[in-house]
Protein backbone atom coordinates (compact mmCIF):
# COMPACT_ATOMS: atom_id res chain seq x y z
CA UNK A 1 0.00 0.00 0.00
CA UNK A 2 2.83 2.27 0.90
CA UNK A 3 4.38 1.59 -2.39
CA UNK A 4 1.49 2.62 -3.94
CA UNK A 5 0.57 5.90 -2.51
CA UNK A 6 4.39 6.82 -3.00
CA UNK A 7 4.47 5.74 -6.86
CA UNK A 8 1.14 8.02 -7.23
CA UNK A 9 3.44 11.05 -5.42
CA UNK A 10 5.78 10.56 -8.39
CA UNK A 11 3.64 10.44 -10.88
CA UNK A 12 1.74 13.42 -9.85
CA UNK A 13 5.37 15.32 -9.23
CA UNK A 14 6.30 14.53 -12.70
CA UNK A 15 2.73 15.59 -13.92
CA UNK A 16 3.60 19.30 -12.25
CA UNK A 17 6.93 18.94 -14.98
CA UNK A 18 4.60 19.26 -17.81
CA UNK A 19 4.22 22.72 -18.84
CA UNK A 20 1.74 23.05 -21.49
CA UNK A 21 -0.23 20.59 -23.51
CA UNK A 22 -1.33 20.90 -27.65
CA UNK A 23 -3.17 17.62 -28.51
CA UNK A 24 -2.80 16.87 -32.59
CA UNK A 25 -0.21 16.39 -35.48
CA UNK A 26 1.70 18.70 -37.40
CA UNK A 27 1.50 18.30 -40.97
CA UNK A 28 3.34 20.50 -43.77
CA UNK A 29 1.19 22.04 -46.33
CA UNK A 30 1.71 21.74 -49.54
CA UNK A 31 -0.68 22.73 -51.62
CA UNK A 32 -2.43 26.33 -51.97
CA UNK A 33 -5.14 27.00 -49.41
CA UNK A 34 -6.73 29.93 -51.97
CA UNK A 35 -6.80 32.26 -48.75
CA UNK A 36 -5.59 35.96 -49.41
CA UNK A 37 -2.13 36.93 -48.30
CA UNK A 38 -1.74 33.48 -46.92
CA UNK A 39 2.16 31.72 -46.76
CA UNK A 40 0.93 28.73 -48.91
CA UNK A 41 -0.17 30.96 -51.61
CA UNK A 42 3.25 32.18 -51.88
CA UNK A 43 5.69 30.17 -54.25
CA UNK A 44 8.91 29.72 -51.97
CA UNK A 45 11.13 26.82 -50.30
CA UNK A 46 9.94 27.44 -46.85
CA UNK A 47 7.38 25.05 -45.48
CA UNK A 48 3.67 26.29 -43.97
CA UNK A 49 2.62 23.89 -41.55
CA UNK A 50 -0.80 23.23 -39.49
CA UNK A 51 -2.22 21.86 -36.49
CA UNK A 52 -4.95 19.58 -36.95
CA UNK A 53 -7.21 18.33 -34.05
CA UNK A 54 -10.35 17.23 -32.99
CA UNK A 55 -12.43 19.48 -30.90
CA UNK A 56 -14.66 18.66 -27.82
CA UNK A 57 -17.43 18.27 -30.51
CA UNK A 58 -15.03 15.57 -32.23
CA UNK A 59 -15.11 17.87 -35.33
CA UNK A 60 -11.82 18.29 -37.12
CA UNK A 61 -10.09 21.84 -36.76
CA UNK A 62 -7.32 23.18 -38.53
CA UNK A 63 -4.54 25.37 -36.96
CA UNK A 64 -1.80 27.20 -38.73
CA UNK A 65 1.39 27.72 -36.74
CA UNK A 66 3.94 30.49 -37.48
CA UNK A 67 7.25 28.67 -38.33
CA UNK A 68 9.01 30.01 -35.03
CA UNK A 69 6.59 28.79 -32.95
CA UNK A 70 6.62 24.78 -34.72
CA UNK A 71 9.95 23.40 -32.63
CA UNK A 72 7.54 24.89 -29.27
CA UNK A 73 4.02 23.19 -30.38
CA UNK A 74 5.97 20.26 -31.02
CA UNK A 75 7.22 19.96 -27.29
CA UNK A 76 3.93 20.59 -26.20
CA UNK A 77 2.36 17.79 -28.49
CA UNK A 78 5.19 15.44 -26.87
CA UNK A 79 4.12 16.86 -23.14
CA UNK A 80 0.43 15.52 -23.76
CA UNK A 81 1.66 12.27 -24.96
CA UNK A 82 3.68 12.11 -21.76
CA UNK A 83 0.86 13.49 -19.85
CA UNK A 84 -2.19 11.18 -21.26
CA UNK A 85 0.76 7.91 -20.48
CA UNK A 86 1.50 9.38 -16.32
CA UNK A 87 -2.92 9.98 -16.61
CA UNK A 88 -3.37 5.77 -17.46
CA UNK A 89 -0.24 4.99 -14.98
CA UNK A 90 -2.18 6.98 -12.33
CA UNK A 91 -5.72 5.43 -12.81
CA UNK A 92 -4.04 2.10 -12.57
CA UNK A 93 -2.42 2.91 -9.16
CA UNK A 94 -5.58 4.45 -8.07
CA UNK A 95 -7.54 1.34 -9.03
CA UNK A 96 -4.85 -0.93 -7.18
CA UNK A 97 -5.20 1.55 -4.23
CA UNK A 98 -8.83 1.13 -4.04
CA UNK A 99 -8.93 -2.85 -4.63
CA UNK A 100 -6.49 -2.52 -1.65
CA UNK A 101 -8.21 -0.58 0.59
CA UNK A 102 -11.53 -2.82 -0.02
CA UNK A 103 -9.69 -6.24 0.79
CA UNK A 104 -8.56 -5.21 4.08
Amino acid sequence: MKILLKRKETLLRRMKDCSGYLRGSITSVCSTCNRAKCICSKTTTKKAYRLTYKGADQKSRTVYIPRGQVTNVRKKIRDYAQFRKLMNDLLDINVAIFKSQSEK
